[in-house]
């Protein structure tokens, strides 16, 4: 069972849908013994990263998925959700984030061109910066969606895609069980399907 976790962030019906497309088995829970008993966990999330850590904090599942993380189970962020898995953010002040994975997550604004619209919203290819198992079914330069204002930075010993947005920003990224992705799969039509199918199945670590 996919566990998508539940902290009262975002709208998950696409994202269920999109599994149940790929055969999965997903269900959508806030329960910490659900979410620790499930073969993969997803974290999704929309809006600011404030509200959204405190929200997994006062429903004490940050602590799960940090004993999840510990005990080896798969876990993908999915937008909000892959920046929660840094150590800080810096969206409206400082904030301190899950701590799964070494990088912050910055302002797409000063760090673009000028004139490029923030947020950033749209399609782009996606540049391999090197072999992940969660790539096994796409091929490098295939679109993906991107709805952000802030992108993660310092994370090279995770980066796995970049998109190009005026200048390189870190797409998605994994450091043995943790993964995550700054575009919507949900939202890619068959190159995300195929992302979360190989996240599904398992990928090497």
């Amino acid at each position: 069972m996919i566990a998508i976790v539940d902290y009262g962030v975002g709208n998950l019906f696409s994202l269920v849908s999109s599994l149940r497309r790929i055969g999965a088995d997903a269900k959508v829970t806030g329960n910490a013994e659900e979410i620790l008993n499930a073969d993969k966990i997803i974290l999704p999330g929309v809006g600011a990263f404030e509200d959204a850590i405190k929200k997994l904090r006062s429903a004490g599942l940050d602590k799960t998925l940090k004993e999840a993380a510990a005990q080896g189970k798969d876990i993908m962020g999915i937008c909000l959700g892959m920046q929660l898995l840094f150590e800080k953010s810096y969206e409206y002040g400082e904030h301190e984030g899950l701590g799964l994975l070494r990088g912050s997550v910055v302002p797409m604004e000063g760090y673009i061109p000028e004139g490029l619209k923030v947020p950033h919203i749209g399609w782009n290819g996606l540049h391999f910066t090197r072999k992940h198992g969660l790539f096994r079914y796409i091929t490098e330069g295939e679109c993906v969606y991107f709805v952000h204002s802030y992108f993660a930075c310092d994370c090279e010993d995770s980066l796995i895609a970049t998109a190009e947005y005026g200048k390189e920003l870190t797409a998605a990224v994994a450091k043995d069980n943790v993964m995550g992705c700054q575009f919507h799969p949900e939202k890619s039509g068959d190159a995300g399907l195929s992302i979360l199918k190989a996240f599904c199945e398992g990928v090497e670590k």
